[in-house]
């Protein structure tokens, strides 16, 4: 079980949003009846306070095993791998030519002469350029994937609407992969992961680390990993540990120990470019100016918001990264959920880890009342 911790948000009665902790959060009491409610066989749930680490496991990271869950159990971390695929291409911007204002055929010229004459690498990397969710079922080979984008035509003008997409921040990970002349699973894993010190996060688990890596479920508790898919790697790929993610957290934090290319890479993901809704849409990490309350972190995050698209305004110019500020980030596979939260100005992270689905709404306020103790605003 967890380290007893005494937590003190001292940031959030100086930003006039909420008060401050006096005793230390009951995450299982949060998390428990959670688990019941959606079957959910196992959860990892890390918190970071001024740099001190704390870890709440729960339950089995396979329910035939009945292996318990630890800070090392590896979880599939669907969508918050986006934000390392962000990162990536931001260190390929600071390390080469590739500019985010460029349109996305400079660098695939397959795609010359098609919309993404006028789609740039920024609109992929802030879910602006129209792209849909997913590549259709029939899309399997690499070469198929291309004549479908240089096919594909935006339902409106880039830069006008934020809608979800795997397929933009897939496309924007493979232009990164060719700026930096190398695969990009070997560039994650070969370079990125193991200079930001991350040694248990994987794109492709390898066979000596299996034993650690969660069974995921279905909505019909049936067991399910994660399928090979066109840009999964890209999109929704990686593998990770709520100790390697808390320190992936951290690192967004404080991270002057880092070499200055992969610094300023992930600095430059936490600029805000269009706002949508109640937040700010940077490189893949959103984030709610503070003040903010739990409901408008729900309606932020629900799955319908995702999916429908909203307008995006953009921000000119656009605005450095916000310490008073709750990023978050949401992440989902067939048989996993994710949850990222970091807060600058307050010097505290979490991350939630659960080897089934359940919604975002839910995830949002289980953070809520683990960061803040209090169940609603």
């Amino acid at each position: 079980m967890a380290q007893r911790l005494r937590l003190f948000v001292g940031g959030a009665l100086a930003l006039g949003a909420l008060p401050a902790l006096s005793q230390p959060p009951d995450v299982a009491a949060v998390i428990r009846p959670l688990m019941a409610q959606y079957q959910i066989p196992g959860m990892a749930v890390g918190l970071s306070v001024n740099g001190q680490h704390y870890f709440y496991n729960f339950g089995a990271q396979s329910l035939a095993s009945q292996q318990p869950v630890t800070e090392q159990t590896l979880f599939e971390i669907g969508s918050l791998s986006k934000t390392f695929t962000a990162t990536l291409a931001g260190y390929a911007a600071v390390v080469g030519d590739m500019d985010f204002a460029d349109p996305v055929s400079r660098y695939i010229p397959e795609l010359r002469h098609s919309a993404f004459d006028r789609v740039s690498l920024l609109n992929l990397a802030t879910h602006t350029s129209g792209l849909p969710l997913f590549v259709p079922d029939s899309v399997i080979r690499e070469e198929q994937l291309l004549t479908w984008y240089r096919d594909w035509q935006p339902p409106a003008e880039p830069g006008t609407r934020r809608v979800y997409s795997n397929t933009g921040v897939g496309l924007l990970g493979l232009v990164a992969a060719r700026s930096l002349d190398k695969p990009f699973t070997a560039l994650m894993q070969q370079e990125m992961l193991p200079a930001l010190g991350m040694s248990q996060s994987w794109i492709e688990v390898p066979e000596s680390e299996k034993r650690r890596y969660a069974q995921g479920y279905n909505k019909r508790n049936q067991p399910v990993r994660l399928a090979k898919r066109p840009l999964d790697a890209e999109s929704y790929g990686l593998k990770s540990t709520s100790a390697d993610l808390l320190r992936w957290l951290d690192l967004q934090m404080r991270n002057d120990t880092l070499a200055a290319p992969w610094r300023q890479a992930i600095n430059l993901t936490h600029t805000g470019y269009y706002r949508s809704g109640a937040f700010i849409q940077g490189m893949m990490w959103e984030y709610y100016p503070i003040p903010v309350g739990m409901k408008q972190l729900v309606a932020g995050n629900r799955g319908g918001v995702l999916m429908k698209g909203s307008e995006a305004s953009p921000l000119t110019p656009p605005q450095p990264g916000a310490r008073v500020a709750w990023y978050n980030k949401t992440g989902s596979t067939d048989g996993f959920s994710t949850y990222a939260v970091f807060i600058p100005a307050q010097n505290t992270a979490l991350i939630m880890l659960a080897n089934k689905w359940f919604p975002n709404e839910v995830r949002v306020n289980a953070a809520w009342r683990i960061i803040y103790g209090v169940p609603e605003d």
